[in-house]
């Protein structure tokens, strides 16, 4: 037996294939028509008896660089606005990391004798072992 997948016969289903087709299928077919239709142009333009092959060049080359000086402009803003928040932290930094500076120098003590009082009982159960053993091994030993 094969399983049947349910069919989605619904308002929303339908209306979200019309809206795949209008809104994602037909504007791609458009702009790849229209892609085609451009280096079919240029191709014709640029190729036939008269054409001007190195203006087409440069202005291949302009379209190509326009989008990397967008992002580079993007990234630089991004890099100055970080450099001027790192300026502003680095000014108010050195003050708060000295009030955490001496919290930490508060809480090294409690954290010291709390570890202290741990290990307290540990070492002095193992003391109390070996001073047994050692009782032990003086007797047995002639």
């Amino acid at each position: 037996m094969k399983a049947e997948l349910p069919r989605h016969e619904h308002y929303s289903y339908q209306l979200h294939r019309k809206q795949r087709t209008t809104q994602i299928i037909l504007p791609m077919v458009i702009s790849t028509l229209a892609l085609i239709g451009v280096v079919v142009l240029v191709s014709l333009a640029t190729f036939k008896s008269s054409g001007d092959v190195s203006r087409w060049a440069a202005i291949s080359t302009i379209w190509i660089v326009i989008p990397i000086l967008i992002a580079g402009l993007i990234l630089l803003a991004i890099l100055i606005g970080l450099i001027y928040l790192m300026a502003r932290a680095l000014g108010a930094l050195p003050h708060y990391t000295g009030i955490a500076q001496d919290y930490v120098y508060i809480a090294q003590n409690y954290i010291i004798r709390g570890a202290n009082m741990v290990v307290k009982p540990v070492i002095a159960l193992d003391g109390f072992i070996e001073n047994v053993k050692a009782f032990f091994e003086r007797i047995t030993t002639p």
